[in-house]
């Protein structure tokens, strides 16, 4: 590694090359290949058109892996926060929601935090907005089980109110680790805590959506909330949903 290598993103290549030799049956391990920087956005169509036959592949099956040596897992990272009490969110949950999907999952899906029904059910996204985000996931030709969805606190807050910012800061280590275990090739935030939280900075989504950013070298797509969505379903935000989920999917395709 070179001294201005960054270790992130050579992990990230070194899982992604693992699972390629381990679905082909190969023993060495070649160099891992370098990530593009842009992929051109495909075809927009509205969000609630159904994909055609044919026209986009789901993402493949994941190849279970062994980690390699350094790279920590989400086993590993759910049982360090425990049953945690680091915040006053412990106070008045239910059930903590850490996340669930793919661990070699290409794209993390990351809200604000969790609901009533992601509170009672102890999983991420399953209410009314979890049930729209599964049709956005699907209209690309993605699976829910080959992603990963989580959000920025693992608590609901109460009322479902935006978390506070000490919340947020007790529960970004533990998002960052997520992250950086799954090493996806692209990060998708829905709505404004989500993508302020890390990128680092007070944002206004409907000027930032559907704009690249990076975390830590990653790609990062700012685009709705679906419970924004779900208040505000007109076209025009169906279609820029839309255009946003496709330009992720294009880059993914693209590496």
């Amino acid at each position: 590694m070179s001294a201005g290598g960054d270790p992130r993103a050579l992990i990230r290549g070194l899982k992604q090359t693992l699972r390629e030799l381990a679905a082909e049956g190969l023993d060495t391990l070649p160099r891992p290949p370098a990530l593009p920087i842009d992929a051109s956005p495909a075809p927009t169509a509205p969000l609630d058109r159904a994909p055609e036959t044919g026209a986009t592949a789901p993402i493949a099956a994941p190849v279970a892996t062994t980690s390699a040596p350094g790279i920590e897992t989400l086993e590993a990272i759910r049982t360090d926060l425990g049953d945690c009490r680091r915040c006053g969110l412990c106070e008045t949950r239910k059930q903590l929601v850490f996340g669930e999907g793919s661990p070699q999952a290409s794209v993390v899906f990351v809200g604000e935090g969790p609901g009533a029904d992601e509170d009672r059910t102890g999983r991420p996204f399953v209410g009314r907005a979890g049930q729209l985000l599964d049709k956005m996931i699907e209209a690309v030709g993605w699976r829910r089980e080959d992603v990963y969805i989580c959000n920025v606190v693992k608590c609901r807050p109460p009322g479902n109110r935006n978390p506070e910012q000490q919340e947020i800061s007790t529960c970004r280590p533990f998002l960052d680790r997520q992250l950086r275990a799954i090493a996806p090739r692209a990060i998708v935030t829905l709505g404004k805590p989500a993508a302020a939280t890390l990128l680092g900075r007070s944002i206004a989504i409907t000027r930032e959506r559907g704009t690249w950013r990076e975390w830590e070298g990653v790609p990062l797509m700012p685009t709705f909330h679906p419970a924004y969505l779900l208040r505000s379903y007109t076209r025009e935000n169906r279609q820029a949903v839309w255009d946003d989920l496709r330009a992720v999917r294009a880059r993914i395709d693209g590496s």
